[in-house]
């Protein structure tokens, strides 16, 4: 049976469905269909963001930093001074602890929180907790304390395997930062790192400013798609759902006109990154990121992802938009596909040209509560887990849109807490993404620090008539978000410091897009769209060219012809995408990690899934094999574990390409079906 057809007989009354149907939402479903009416509380003190006493205010920030850099203090004193044993990896990753609790609470305040304050706050502690961290990966005595257990075989051997990843982990990150540098060039190895904090925040936040432009410029009828500041229009996105192929023209190239100085902070960034490579000894700054991963450098799997001759004959070329062109004309004359409507939303464009079938006949049936539900039946299923709203203390968050789950274990109980801030709201950034609060680890008194993280989107909120109703690319996003937060929620690692999502990039993002799978499965969600993503192998190949040996062009050249090579749709002139691909700060030299992690998450998921997505037994193999381990265990070990084989490198490149590749005869078929 057809995708199309499955889900229609689905909608059609007197089907058994997979999940429950109940005619009262339950608490997770209600927490998120109506807005959050909280009460005011006037007899109790605020707590501080996530229950911290200090950040009830702005000046909060200080306090805790300074705390922060204290204990540092204490730690790296009893580091240098212990014998050499588990001791040692146990202070380290305290140390590590102490540091992160700051900087990764901040490095969420200062791009989330509502009030510049806060925001300008936060700012201020991530760069001097980020300027501290660069200094001790430059200490010589603190390392000298790490290379004296690890050169003492004996003791080495007597740790268990998970200690012994950690301590290479440590050292590891020494050796990147030049450690063996002299002591006049690590000074400029720090002050080449501290230059770049201040460059990352300054990209990432000029890569999500929206751009303006006077209202008379734009015809009158569209100018409420947009937000009004004064005389002036503010275009914060691509408005790739837009129905209206001049809204998303227009869109498209206001909101990626170049921006003159953010171009020069990208240059100076990417040159200032590859004198830091070249500095500590790499090729090239993709040389140094890519160490550690399961790539393991540019020339090994990446550029075979990326450069392998048969993933560009799978790739979409203008053949491919004539051809979607072509099918839309036939399903609705009125209103054929504009390139507009590809370059700004291809996964979507894929899923109504295949189904051809009415927003509003089936987006009832997904609204952001009724997603919820789902997501806490499919855990349940698979794991054993469920999520519990709860009402957060006076002062714990920071809008009071946000909702708190709890996030709870039939027999191991309380897992950790995942803070929604899920709807959009002005000055939020327009991206999806996961940030770890604080990560899990066991304490010296027998318990574990439970962990804490937030999920970002940007949703529109609910109505008094009705709830949030997600697109299918909002319900994908939810997933693949809720996919790194069960990663973090599952994961029981002995040291914070590769607790959750903190493993080799390239597979962190495995966990994610296997739920993606989930998302898509009718007998899951009743979703019928199937995940559609080629753009990635574009976006990935540009990161790999920006951070290899320096080119005499500048990124917008670089843009252009490797978006003609491997998008196969056309340059539009006066545009800079690159000015707002945010990834290229947390992931640079590694956004190969989508396509990476895309082939391994295809593998699990055909493999272990396919047949049956609420397999206890494959939940919890996958749980005990993959998600328990964090950045503890090699990834390829953990790979190997859930699907009981070494995959070959072949085997990367088929799943990927079976993957990408769209069979445009079956969405005809299905369309006219």
């Amino acid at each position: 049976m057809s995708a199309c057809k499955r889900l229609l007989a689905v909608l059609r009354p007197g089907r058994s469905p997979l999940f429950r149907r109940v005619a009262t939402w339950s608490p997770v479903g209600a927490a998120f269909n109506a807005r959050q009416q909280r009460k005011l509380d006037l007899f109790h003190r605020s707590n501080g963001l996530f229950g911290v006493p200090e950040l009830t205010c702005p000046d909060g920030f200080a306090a805790v930093g300074e705390r922060a850099l204290r204990e540092t203090e204490r730690l790296v004193e009893k580091a240098c001074q212990s014998l050499p044993g588990i001791i040692t990896v146990k202070t380290f990753d305290q140390l590590s602890d102490s540091l992160c609790r700051v900087a990764d609470l901040a490095d969420f305040v200062k791009v989330a929180h509502p009030d510049p304050a806060f925001r300008e706050a936060a700012e201020r502690t991530c760069v001097n907790i980020g300027t501290m961290v660069e200094k001790l990966n430059t200490n010589v005595d603190l390392c000298n304390s790490l290379k004296n257990l690890l050169d003492k075989s004996d003791i080495m051997a007597s740790l268990d395997p998970e200690t012994r990843r950690v301590a290479e982990l440590f050292m590891f990150d020494f050796e990147i930062s030049g450690i063996h540098l002299s002591e006049e060039k690590r000074k400029e190895a720090v002050n080449l790192n501290v230059r770049l904090l201040d460059l990352n925040n300054e990209f990432l936040v000029g890569s999500h400013l929206p751009n303006k432009i006077e209202k008379r410029m734009l015809p009158d009828h569209i100018h409420h798609h947009f937000s009004k500041e004064g005389n002036y229009i503010q275009i914060g996105g691509l408005h790739a759902e837009a129905t209206d192929d001049l809204v998303r023209e227009l869109a498209y190239r206001i909101f990626l006109y170049p921006n003159t100085s953010l171009l020069q902070t990208l240059e100076e960034l990417l040159k200032c990154r590859n004198k830091l490579a070249n500095l500590v000894g790499y090729e090239s700054y993709a040389n140094r990121a890519l160490k550690g991963t399961m790539a393991k450098s540019p020339g090994n799997r990446v550029n075979l992802f990326l450069y392998f001759d048969v993933l560009p004959q799978h790739f979409r070329t203008a053949q491919d938009f004539e051809m979607m062109r072509a099918m839309k004309a036939k399903l609705n004359p009125r209103n054929a596909v504009s390139l507009w409507y590809v370059l700004a939303c291809e996964r979507t464009v894929i899923i109504l040209l295949r189904f051809n079938i009415e927003p509003s006949l089936y987006s009832p049936f997904f609204s952001l509560g009724a997603c919820m539900e789902g997501l806490n039946s499919l855990f349940t299923e698979l794991y054993g887990v469920s999520l519990m709203a709860e009402e957060p203390s006076a002062g714990e968050v920071w809008s009071e849109d946000v909702r708190k789950l709890a996030v709870v274990h039939e027999t191991e109980g309380l897992l950790g807490y995942i803070y929604c801030d899920f709807f959009h709201r002005p000055d939020k950034p327009h991206q999806d993404c996961h940030f770890t609060i604080r990560g899990g680890r066991q304490l010296d008194n027998g318990q574990y620090q439970l962990p804490v993280v937030v999920l970002l989107l940007s949703l529109p909120l609910p109505r008094k008539s009705a709830p949030t109703l997600l697109t299918p690319g909002m319900m994908e996003n939810l997933f693949h978000e809720m996919g790194h937060a069960m990663h973090s929620m599952l994961g029981r690692t002995r040291y914070q410091h590769v607790t959750g999502t903190r493993c080799a990039t390239d597979f962190a993002e495995v966990p994610s897009i296997l739920m993606e799978y989930f998302a898509t499965d009718h007998r899951v969600l009743n979703q019928f769209a199937r995940h559609y993503q080629t753009g990635q192998v574009f976006y990935a190949t540009l990161d790999q060219v920006f951070h290899g040996k320096p080119q005499d062009r500048s990124t917008t050249d670089i843009l252009k012809d490797l978006q003609e090579k491997f998008y196969g749709l056309p340059y539009v002139p006066n545009t800079a995408w690159q000015l707002r691909f945010s990834h290229l700060i947390g992931y640079g030299a590694k956004y190969y990690s989508y396509l990476m992690s895309r082939a391994v998450a295809s593998m699990v998921w055909k493999q272990c899934f396919l047949k049956d997505p609420l397999n206890r037994e494959m939940g919890e193999r996958y749980r005990q094999e993959m998600l328990a381990h964090g950045g503890g265990k090699e990834p390829m070990l953990m790979v190997e574990g859930m699907l009981q084989r070494r995959p070959t490198v072949e085997d990367f490149v088929d799943a990927l390409v079976s993957d990408l590749n769209p069979d445009f005869e079956t969405f005809i078929m299905d369309s006219e079906a």
